[in-house]
């Protein structure tokens, strides 16, 4: 049943005149009424924001704490995350390791200064002159790659050269550093090719790649021949289980090694540990993990 009353009522968002049936009704039509309901929603939103934004800035300023994790303590010396760190392992600076958390006392942080041995200006070390090199042939002979590789790695590398009667001569010390650090590992004596992976797990060559990365599978690479390990791939596949034991899970190294998340991750990246995802969790190797980080035995 329509309402019989009739009010001239002015819109209150574009200001027209319009004849209202109700005396709630405050807009002329429904793109009145969506666009005021938009605004509305903005300026809530905006409101919130300023609200968290003072709240926020009402907080104590990081000069004044008496804790800090070690990326306050990096912000308040003004240096970077990995220094704060290496302070941590060289035992510069003093740390409390909770499960989970570490801390720094701002009054250590003031020691280190209270402390502090006499500046000494830095010599820059001389650098010792180059004197062996491979010729190019060498290098593709030794290390079976193509002439446009030995140049492209050499330049993204920033391996020292040098030139004598039409020939190009490379540091011996920096290509052998380059290829040490490339070798796979020793104890791994089976090998897929990509195109082995492909076929039998039903990958696209790209996949391939991203399992690989993911999944920090190990690698070796012949001329123009990748090859990634038989057992990382089939283990992350789950075609293979791992010999006994397999896998900590993060919480699990986290409190055996008394390390952070932020470390753990670090070593595990840095010295390319093999994980794996098993649902939501991440499970990383634990005989590599113990080979790294397990104290010696004393006989």
């Amino acid at each position: 049943m329509s309402s019989n009353i009739e009010i001239k009522k002015k819109c209150k968002w574009c200001g027209q005149i319009f004849i209202a049936r109700k005396t709630s009704t405050n807009y002329c039509s429904h793109k009145c009424n969506n666009a005021a309901y938009k605004e509305r929603i903005r300026q809530e939103r905006i409101a919130a924001y300023q609200k968290e934004f003072i709240v926020s800035t009402e907080e104590a300023p990081i000069e004044d704490k008496e804790f800090y994790t070690p990326p306050e303590a990096a912000k308040l010396l003004g240096i970077s995350r990995a220094s704060i760190y290496r302070y941590m392992a060289d035992n510069i600076i003093k740390v409390v390791q909770f499960k989970g958390k570490t801390l720094i006392r701002r009054k250590d942080i003031e020691l280190l200064f209270e402390n502090a041995v006499e500046y000494k200006k830095r010599v820059p070390l001389e650098k010792a002159p180059i004197t062996d090199f491979y010729t190019t042939a060498e290098v593709k002979e030794k290390f079976n790659v193509a002439e446009s590789w030995v140049f492209a790695i050499a330049k993204k590398s920033n391996i020292p050269r040098t030139f004598n009667r039409g020939k190009t001569y490379w540091s011996k010390k920096h290509i052998d550093a380059y290829f040490a650090k490339k070798a796979p590992n020793p104890d791994i004596t089976e090998w897929y090719s990509t195109q082995e992976i492909q076929e039998k797990f039903g990958m696209t060559l790209s996949a391939v790649y991203c399992f690989a990365s993911k999944n920090a599978i190990p690698k070796k690479k012949e001329g123009i021949m990748v090859y990634y390990s038989k057992k990382h791939v089939d283990i992350a596949k789950g075609v293979a289980a791992p010999e006994e034991p397999k896998y900590y899970t993060v919480p699990e190294a986290m409190e055996k090694f008394n390390l952070t998340r932020d470390q753990l991750y670090h070593y595990a990246k840095y010295h390319n540990i093999p994980k794996v995802k098993k649902g939501k969790y991440t499970l990383i190797s634990k005989v590599e993990l113990d080979k790294l980080l397990a104290a010696p035995k004393i006989e």
